[in-house]
């Protein structure tokens, strides 16, 4: 049953978590402003407010969301410690594994959340937010591409000389069909190339090759409009492209570039086992920081607080040194998110069960 002291116990958890997350992005929004306060005054108030802070901000808090979970179990906890309040609740009876319960589902509540607006909030709202950045602090889109080649589909490789996003055309482009023997059957080439919409694009000064029973047949003509399964954004990769696609349009698109042979896929990977390694986090982190703070302790709150800013950086910092191994190609992305949780599940059964004694 859901008693009073869980509701008092959960209430008192959230809202420090909130409390904390509220603090620490005032201190972020200074310092933000003061580092792009050029682009600020050159882009329009409107924008930088709706288009990028009411998107940052969400962006921020999710991405740390496993430090405002720490702090905010450390923090409370010790001051239930220091007014004597878990000696009391342990001796009425209650066992320390009870007093755990309104934690998990107070850390339930945040890790539905952060995976809620990681895989399908916060997505849409990095679109506007990159777009913003790359119009007026930085600039780091991918607009041009050259010598492109990959497997749009089973047997069928496409090649470009070169490709501008900003015209959406590219030139010398050809189009290679292989049947299951692996020969040529048929060879498409043009001198350039348009993206219209979805896999819809017009071939310009073409030529078709089709090879049948040793003889070649040729087909030549000015334009034409057809149906190849690509798109620009399948070979012109950005930097933070990754942060702007749901979890499912993220996993699907994995999948297809990994069918396609697409090897610089690796930061696409690591974000989308991040979300998940980022939701089990919140439970790992919740008894990490209960069991240490839920002792009186002499140094006081600042000690446990100081305890818990170590562990809870240095678990961030341990998934950011992981991570790089992923994109390195030391590692798999799924192995490198998860080491961390591995780790520190570890670390939390240990001091689990030492606090229980």
């Amino acid at each position: 049953m859901f008693k009073l002291i869980d509701r008092y116990i959960v209430r008192k958890f959230l809202g420090t978590y909130i409390f904390a997350i509220l603090l620490l992005l005032a201190i972020v929004v200074m310092f933000d402003i003061n580092e792009k306060l050029d682009a600020f005054l050159k882009a329009p108030l409107k924008a930088t407010i709706v288009d990028y802070f009411i998107n940052f901000l969400p962006y921020f808090a999710n991405q740390f969301s496993p430090l405002f979970t720490f702090i905010a179990v450390i923090f409370f906890t010790s001051k239930l410690a220091g007014n004597s309040e878990i000696i009391a609740m342990l001796s009425t009876g209650m066992s320390f594994r009870r007093l755990l319960r309104p934690y998990m589902i107070a850390a339930s509540v945040i890790a539905v959340a952060t995976f809620l607006l990681s895989a399908y909030v916060i997505p849409p709202a990095n679109v506007k937010r990159i777009n913003y950045t790359n119009t007026y602090v930085k600039n780091k889109s991918v607009d041009y591409g050259s010598n492109i080649m990959l497997m749009v589909a089973p047997g069928e490789i496409a090649y470009m000389s070169r490709y501008d996003a900003n015209t959406k055309r590219g030139v010398r482009f050809s189009l290679d069909l292989f049947d299951s023997d692996k020969r040529l059957v048929s060879r498409l080439t043009a001198q350039s190339i348009e993206w219209d919409t979805l896999y819809s694009w017009r071939v310009k000064d073409y030529v078709i090759r089709d090879f049948k029973d040793g003889r070649e047949e040729i087909k030549k003509g000015r334009q034409l409009d057809t149906v190849i399964p690509f798109e620009p954004r399948d070979f012109l990769i950005a930097v933070n492209d990754h942060e702007k696609m749901t979890t499912p349009a993220l996993q699907q698109y994995i999948s297809r570039q990994q069918k396609r042979g697409v090897a610089n896929i690796q930061n696409f990977e690591v974000e989308y086992h991040r979300r998940f390694a980022m939701t089990a986090a919140a439970f790992i982190l919740t008894i990490i920081g209960m069991a240490l703070s839920s002792r009186k302790s002499k140094g006081g709150m600042g000690l446990n607080i100081g305890i818990g800013l170590v562990l809870s950086f240095s678990y961030i910092l341990f998934m950011t040194i992981t991570q790089t191994f992923a994109i390195s190609g030391l590692t798999s992305a799924l192995v490198a998110m998860w080491i961390p949780n591995l780790i520190y599940a570890i670390i939390a059964i240990i001091i689990y069960r030492n606090a229980a004694r």
